[in-house]
């Protein structure tokens, strides 16, 4: 009865402390840029985009794979007018602040300032800590932070003049929770999360909003030719989130940064990380904020429980390596 009683209380509490969302942003005729464009979810976001309206500018290191890419989305160009259009930019996001600044002016040359960043160029190593190479750390930071950082510091003095646009971030359901073999991958998406966090805070009075995902295992060549060398218990613990196409993870990620949301998740279990890890993230749904409010102690138990399987996977995995040591020992 209590609890029926406190249930309003905390939606009227919540109503006047939960923020307001910025407005809607209409991406016919913005401009986006994406960033690991050539593929996978970048891929997907791209089209999507093309599909709503938007001017795309595609951004990755591969030439060819930009161009293939380009082509692709073209198929999709519709709603933003006659002059609506896809350019490519080479270029490797990690190598320095002034080379992306540079690569950046010159596509706003020609469709713009950059009205939408979606960061989707990253990579993944998937290996134990004691086993993964000192420079395979640096690689992961350059590229999976780094390269956001650069080309977010290129766009978003432009953005606060103008009063409008979106910046997106990546991430993974890996920046959520540690998951064996990613210590080094885990920690730059871990890392995402800080900057998209006290980025949102900065630029909230310029009408812009951050938008971060936290996408589960995606149907992409990169998973795919990750997916060969990583350990068994990093393999069986991802299954455990199920395998989605980069489709359905793009137009996840393009409804919510349109909205201007936050947090994006995707999935059963990105509902249970996404409101268990909140933390002190920013809200602006109070729908969302008493779903926060109410599940956050009972989904506490749930991410024990699966803490506790990750556990049983890893200690089998353990006992399976132990078996032919010791048979050796033996011979």
């Amino acid at each position: 009865m209590l609890f029926l009683i406190l249930i309003p209380v905390v939606i009227v509490v919540l109503v006047v402390i939960v923020s307001s969302r910025p407005s809607r942003l209409n991406l016919t005729g913005a401009h986006v840029m994406i960033t690991g464009g050539s593929s996978g979810i970048g891929l997907e976001v791209a089209k999507e985009c093309a599909r709503q309206g938007g001017f795309v500018s595609l951004v990755a290191r591969n030439e060819q794979r930009l161009k293939q890419a380009k082509s692709e989305v073209e198929e999709h160009l519709k709603g933003g007018g006659e002059r609506q259009c896809v350019t490519i930019l080479p270029l490797d996001v990690s190598e320095s602040y002034e080379k992306v600044q540079e690569g950046i002016r010159k596509v706003e040359e020609k469709l713009g300032p950059v009205d939408v960043l979606v960061n989707c160029a990253g990579v993944s190593h998937a290996e134990v800590f004691e086993d993964t190479p000192a420079e395979k750390f640096e690689w992961l930071m350059k590229i999976n932070y780094l390269g956001s950082v650069y080309c977010t510091k290129a766009v978003v003095s432009g953005m606060k003049l103008r009063k409008k646009g979106r910046i997106a971030f990546v991430s993974s359901q890996a920046g959520q929770t540690g998951v064996f073999g990613y210590t080094g991958y885990a920690a730059t998406k871990f890392a995402l999360r800080g900057l998209a966090e006290t980025l949102q805070m900065e630029i909230k009075p310029y009408n812009m909003a951050v938008t971060i995902s936290f996408p589960p295992d995606t149907d992409t060549p990169g998973f795919h030719s990750e997916d060969d060398t990583k350990p068994e218990e990093t393999r069986l613990i991802s299954e455990t989130a199920g395998l989605f196409s980069a489709e359905v993870v793009a137009k996840s990620l393009v409804r919510d940064i349109v909205r201007g949301e936050f947090i994006n998740t995707i999935g059963l279990d990105g509902f249970i990380l996404g409101n268990l890890t909140v933390g002190m993230a920013p809200c602006n749904s109070v729908v969302s904020a008493t779903l926060q409010v109410i599940l956050m102690s009972p989904l506490r138990i749930v991410a024990l429980a699966y803490l506790k399987s990750f556990d049983v996977i890893v200690a089998k995995c353990a006992r399976k390596k132990a078996l032919p040591e010791a048979d050796n020992k033996l011979q």
